[in-house]
């Protein structure tokens, strides 16, 4: 198994005051399957994203990520897997603003002391693999939001991650940008990438093979796409 999420609980104390945000939620992700997490606000979707990604530890339960428990992990070792192991893409981009799309890609590979000539060579090759090929020396704000989130993608690839994790990828973009980024993801999945997404929209989570709900901080529902997964729009 990629991930094994056993019996994890996240508890929030404010004073006196706890506030329970995940109860005891189990599931297990093989390599190379695509899931989308779904919920209402207050389900607990957003605390198990930032478990996933090594931003946060459970409170109870156990997180193993290529078989390593990273609830055991000090922030340096958290820090370090978060740069080699998880590629993440966010609704916001987080990309840096005056930075052309190609040094954006090249970031992670920076803190992961990867030699300069091969960073250009590898972020170019993800930029043109997400169909940026041209837009490599444009910098985030000469791009449009779906342009952005695309380098956001090539970006998660840069240090061939084990897992990528999606946060909510299609929330800033119109209907077309939003299919368009759902099939690089659809595509990245077939080429064997393990991706786990964030969404509220049902007809995002179609894109993905497996989808789980979250209702309250637990576990409501864990369904296979199989025959519903949406294909790729015909041009």
């Amino acid at each position: 198994m990629m991930i094994k999420v056993s019996h994890i609980s996240k508890i929030y104390k404010t004073g006196e005051v706890e506030v329970k945000a995940l109860d005891n939620v189990s599931f297990e992700v093989k390599k190379g399957e695509f899931l989308a997490i779904m919920g209402p606000s207050g389900s607990g979707k957003s605390t198990l994203m930032h478990l996933l990604g090594a931003l946060d530890k459970p409170t109870k339960g156990n997180y193993f990520l290529d078989g390593e428990n990273v609830g055991k992990l000090d922030d340096d070792e958290l820090a370090e897997i978060r740069n080699k192991k998880i590629g993440f893409v966010f609704q916001a981009y987080n990309l840096l603003p005056r930075t052309t799309a190609l040094k954006n890609v090249m970031v992670p590979m920076i803190y992961g002391d990867v030699s300069k000539e091969e960073r250009t060579k590898k972020a170019k090759k993800y930029l043109q693999m997400v169909g940026l090929g041209d837009r490599l020396y444009h910098s985030s704000s000469q791009l449009s939001g779906g342009e952005q989130q695309r380098v956001a993608i090539a970006r998660a690839l840069a240090m061939n991650p084990s897992i990528i994790l999606a946060d909510e990828p299609t929330g800033n973009i119109d209907t077309k940008q939003a299919e368009e980024i759902m099939e690089i993801f659809q595509d990245l999945n077939k080429q064997g990438h393990t991706i786990v997404m964030i969404t509220h929209e049902k007809e995002i989570a179609e894109y993905a093979k497996r989808t789980i709900h979250l209702r309250d901080g637990w576990i409501a529902e864990d369904n296979k796409n199989n025959k519903n997964q949406k294909q790729k729009t015909k041009s």
